[in-house]
């Protein structure tokens, strides 16, 4: 990199942001993160992940320190408007393929403060807060030009950046530098979030409840009437109708109310997510309605999709087009899920009256369809479209494009202790002294699956031999023959710890 360019510019320390950063900070890319705000944003956002992001929380180094702040959702209820169970979907194990609680809740400040403390720890990695970027500058082929102000003192700055990340949120400058812009996927609802505290136990479900009201409905929020707005709801009297369900007997008395806030819920996705230097991540490039509790999720997986990539790239191991991979492989996902949260928020409140009744008469029913259970409480995210880094088989279902399960392996280890962000060829044939060498001379990991393990049975559920699992945690490619799959191992040294 040219003396005087910083590799890596991230603009925006949001859940995104420093996800990016910690991910390029342990591989030893020097990366400065800009930040308008000098601390945490300290209301609740994102309330829920999945254990495919815990897996990548805990990649980051601080999955134990999310599990002190985090609780695991016990599964789902679909109630009526007098919240009476229309059908409940419980989950049963703690963990998931991932080794992780599949559903977890927690309070997104509290997350962000893990994540800020977890990125300074990188010896690579500069957060600036107090720094408002105001314009991203590209210039042909060369480095990204970015302008800020230090909100504290006013004063201008510049710095030249190889490659700049955008996670800074739906209303994103970066997104516009780039001259992308979002697209409407036909979604869009006003909610009022409220946010209490208080000590009283009240009682609740150790699971997510979904209020099916075509008129009123409510998840972690409530649905506004026509003519309503926050400002109806700005005190605990007016309010306390309102939340009287969940708080029960609870005298207001002993209800602290933190926030109540508008929120409109968009579905959107923007039109391209690279110009050049410049990449889109998170709100930035794509929006998602909260009723499959995705939207935070998304955006960590564009990071962990992409970092690996832009270090691949400024060290010289994958040529710079691998970098067009990212919007080909995440888009798709995050379109999909964006489409699957429409879907459920239509199914739980659309409709009238009539689909109230229908609500009803086919809830209580849905356990009975063979499996169905299971697929409501399955945590899996589609698998990734072919790219110039997954080679999917286009005429059968396969193993590339989706995540290798992070598989306990010998001492309580697992699969992700052991790759530590490298390539990893997983294997189910004993393996050779030829396929150790090459595997060990480019850098990777060589995993044998033996007979038994949760490995061996998933590579033959896939109908393959061997995996190549990327350092994202993606299956790259399958084969039969492992050797096949080590001319795609770039050579490379392993992540530096930062």
């Amino acid at each position: 990199m040219t003396a005087g360019v910083i590799p890596v510019v991230v603009v925006g320390a949001g859940p995104t942001g420093l996800t990016a950063a910690t991910l390029l900070g342990q591989y030893g890319v020097e990366t400065l993160v800009l930040d308008r705000w000098d601390s945490v944003y300290p209301l609740p956002r994102a309330v829920h992940l999945d254990d495919e992001i815990y897996r990548l929380l805990a990649r980051l180094g601080v999955g134990e320190e999310f599990a002190a702040i985090s609780r695991p959702a016990r599964g789902l209820r679909l109630l009526d408007r007098e919240l009476r169970v229309l059908a409940e979907f419980t989950r049963g194990a703690d963990r998931g393929r991932h080794g992780h609680p599949e559903a977890n809740m927690f309070d997104q400040p509290r997350l962000e403060e893990l994540l800020r403390s977890n990125v300074k720890r990188q010896s690579a990695v500069t957060l600036r807060g107090n720094t408002e970027v105001t314009a991203v500058e590209r210039s042909g082929d060369g480095p990204v030009r970015v302008r800020l102000t230090h909100t504290d003192t006013g004063e201008t700055d510049t710095v030249l950046a190889g490659y700049v990340l955008g996670c800074d949120g739906a209303n994103s400058l970066t997104r516009a530098a780039i001259g992308a812009t979002l697209r409407d996927l036909g979604f869009a609802q006003r909610w009022l979030v409220v946010d209490i505290a208080t000590d009283a136990d009240l009682a609740q479900w150790e699971g997510v409840h979904q209020v099916c009201d075509p008129v009123r409905a409510g998840s972690w929020e409530f649905q506004l009437l026509p003519g309503e707005s926050a400002d109806d709801y700005r005190d605990l009297t007016r309010l306390h109708p309102l939340i009287r369900p969940w708080t029960g007997a609870v005298p207001t008395a002993e209800l602290e109310l933190l926030r109540t806030a508008e929120y409109t819920f968009r579905a959107q996705i923007a039109d391209r997510w690279r110009a050049g230097r410049v990449f889109l991540l998170g709100d930035a490039a794509h929006l998602t309605p909260p009723f499959i509790g995705q939207g935070m999720g998304a955006g960590l997986r564009d990071a962990a999709n992409l970092a690996w990539k832009l270090t691949a790239v400024l060290e010289g191991l994958l040529p710079d087009e691998v970098l067009d991979s990212y919007q080909a492989e995440r888009a798709p996902h995050a379109h999909a899920m964006i489409t699957l949260a429409k879907l459920i928020g239509t199914a739980m409140t659309a409709g009238g009256r009539l689909g109230d009744a229908l609500r009803r008469l086919v809830a209580p029913r849905l356990h009975l369809l063979p499996g169905f259970s299971d697929r409501v409480l399955d945590s899996a995210t589609p698998p990734l479209r072919r790219s110039a880094l997954v080679d999917r088989d286009r005429l059968r279902r396969g193993l590339a494009g989706r995540l290798c399960p992070n598989a306990e392996l010998a001492e309580g280890r697992r699969l992700d202790d052991l790759a530590a962000g490298r390539f990893a060829l997983v294997t189910a044939a004993p393996p050779t002294a030829r396929l150790r060498a090459e595997v060990r001379d480019r850098g990777g990991v060589l995993v044998a699956a033996a007979p038994g393990t949760d490995l061996h049975r998933w590579l033959r559920r896939g109908r393959a031999a061997a995996a190549l699992v990327r350092p994202d945690g993606t299956v790259q490619r399958t084969a039969h023959d492992p050797l096949d799959l080590c001319e795609l191992l770039p050579r490379r040294p392993s992540p530096g710890a930062g």
